[in-house]
């Protein structure tokens, strides 16, 4: 791959960068702090992460920009400076699967990270990150199929765009709207702790271009269960609410795909919150855990909606049912505490990370549910 230019093979149009000019963003938007839910809602992240300490490290002060019930991002404050870096990046479709090689460096210029001293949003947001190179290799259908049900979004990578940035769910590390309280730079991304530079909602840096039929955006990126995403304009040209989207942010009818006209399931960006992705239609694919989601294992399947895996069949003292009770004394769903710990050994400090609990409180529940105290 060329470190200077984006080798893309792309699904249903290419979303063209802009060369100059960011596009005005909506005014008065709905703040979208603490719309958590542990099963597919409408206008809400359903989150594998339940449980959120307020006192996370983040942002930590606001401005005019920020009301009690909406924010105005054309007042809020970017991070400066204009760096630039070697992206490379490559979508390739290979049989039935869709498969990205990149180094997440982004193709557009960043700000400069760690946020200066001489910056003004450093009376906001102190995020000490370093963007760095990323070894993203993710391997999807290339024709996704819907699940069986919905499945809950990580705290981290959701999905991958075409200028080679992490797409992340709305939430900041206090379970707050991150787009709204977060300094990002003017392209909306920033980095977090291992380095990933992300977004959080759709970045001002790619053209939403609209050459699918009937004026339908082009794609932007992939979510990581395959299905594509795209801009904010759906059939007929008209700029999406939440309203026209489903509890996961998408919806289904003929779209171009692979160069194909093919009735698929398919994501939105929006102004609104959750502003991309609030589940998971398709099965995700596994991710290191410093990019998200704990890995599963080969049994693993993502967290579903009410009455999905943690039904499970499982006999008293089996590992199910430790899992459950160990889940009950958590506050968090049996699947998700199984995700979390990962296979044996359990990853206690990465659980943490997930579940938002402390790794010494997850490792006594598990003793305790296996002992059955």
């Amino acid at each position: 791959m060329s470190s200077a230019t984006a080798a893309l093979v792309l699904a249903g149009g290419q979303a063209a960068l802009l060369a100059g000019g960011l596009q005005a963003s909506a005014h008065d938007l709905p703040l979208g702090d603490d719309k958590i839910s542990d099963a597919p809602r409408a206008g809400y992240v359903f989150s594998c992460q339940q449980r959120f300490n307020k006192n996370t490290p983040g942002a930590h002060a606001s401005g005019d920009w920020l009301g009690t019930a909406t924010w105005d991002p054309d007042r809020k404050p970017h991070v400066q400076g204009s760096v630039t870096w070697p992206a490379e990046i490559s979508i390739q479709r290979e049989g039935e699967r869709r498969v990205i090689r990149a180094n997440n460096l982004p193709t557009h210029p960043t700000g400069t990270f760690p946020i200066q001293r001489s910056d003004p949003a450093y009376q906001y947001d102190r995020n000490n990150g370093r963007i760095t190179a990323q070894d993203i290799l993710l391997e999807m259908p290339a024709v996704p199929e819907i699940a069986a049900s919905p499945s809950c979004v990580p705290m981290g990578m959701i999905g991958f765009t075409l200028t080679n940035a992490a797409q992340y769910n709305a939430l900041d590390g206090r379970g707050d709207d991150a787009p709204a309280h977060e300094m990002q730079d003017k392209c909306g991304g920033h980095p977090q702790q291992t380095g990933q530079y992300h977004y959080h909602n759709m970045t001002p840096c790619i053209d939403d271009t609209r050459s699918q039929p009937g004026g339908h955006s082009d794609l932007i990126g992939y979510a990581i269960d395959g299905f594509g995403l795209f801009g904010k304009y759906g059939e007929g040209g008209r700029k999406l609410t939440n309203q026209d989207l489903d509890a996961c942010h998408g919806h289904s009818h003929a779209i171009n795909w692979d160069g194909e006209a093919r009735t698929l399931y398919h994501y939105h960006m929006t102004d609104e919150y959750p502003y991309s992705i609030g589940c998971f239609m398709g099965t995700p694919a596994n991710l290191p855990g410093s990019m998200g989601g704990a890995p599963q294992g080969p049994d693993d399947g993502p967290r579903q909606g009410r009455g999905g895996p943690e039904n499970r069949p499982g006999g008293p003292g089996g590992p199910q049912q430790v899992l459950a009770n160990a889940a009950a004394q958590l506050g968090v769903s049996a699947d998700a505490l199984r995700r979390a710990v990962g296979p044996p050994p359990p990853d206690f400090q990465r659980a943490s990370r997930m579940l938002g609990i402390p790794a010494d409180e997850i490792r006594r529940a598990l003793d305790a549910a296996r002992s059955g105290r």
